[in-house]
């Protein structure tokens, strides 16, 4: 798989010169996201509504280069003041309760005084898909090779085991 660039139509990303998101290979690496509405470039006062938007910016993100929010296995939250945090608590815990990434916080000073928090996350990409595809090519490449069926059943299961360990986080 090649390197791909994912953009968000943010004027940021052209002015800064990034990318919303870089897929390569099975990871994708998304940029520090803010509450923006990119469509409007507008954004909330309101840091519970900055965090949600930032979060649907992300997840737009994810679905470009193919991954979602379940794939998200690292995120960092960057914060102007670290006492707004457990505000961000519940929209945080609604999109990631059942994937629990790991995760930091931390208190720093962002570009423009109207963001509240930004949010940068590292998603691996899963291929369920491809176990069933390599495993039927196994035995369609055994066959045609005159492999009895219990060496294609075992090349399978080898080749199945050894792409689950890739998707086991799943």
């Amino acid at each position: 798989m090649t390197r791909r660039l994912v953009s968000s139509g943010s004027t940021f990303e052209k002015e800064i010169g990034y990318s919303r998101a870089v897929a390569d290979g099975d990871w994708v690496f998304v940029s520090g996201t803010t509450g923006f509405d990119y469509a409007s470039m507008t954004i909330s006062d309101d840091i519970v509504e900055q965090a949600e938007q930032c979060l649907r910016n992300i997840e737009s993100a994810l679905a470009q280069a193919g991954a979602s929010l379940r794939d998200v296995v690292r995120v960092i939250y960057v914060l102007p003041k670290a006492d707004d945090f457990p505000q961000c608590w519940p929209a945080l815990r609604k999109h990631f309760g059942e994937v629990r990434p790991a995760a930091m916080m931390i208190s720093a000073g962002l570009a423009d005084p109207r963001i509240r928090i930004e949010i940068e996350v590292t998603a691996l990409r899963t291929r369920p898909v491809a176990t069933y595809r390599w495993v039927t090519r196994v035995g369609q490449v055994g066959a045609r090779r005159g492999c009895s069926r219990e060496e294609v059943s075992r090349a399978a299961k080898r080749l199945r085991f050894q792409l689950n360990i890739r998707t086991a986080h799943v």
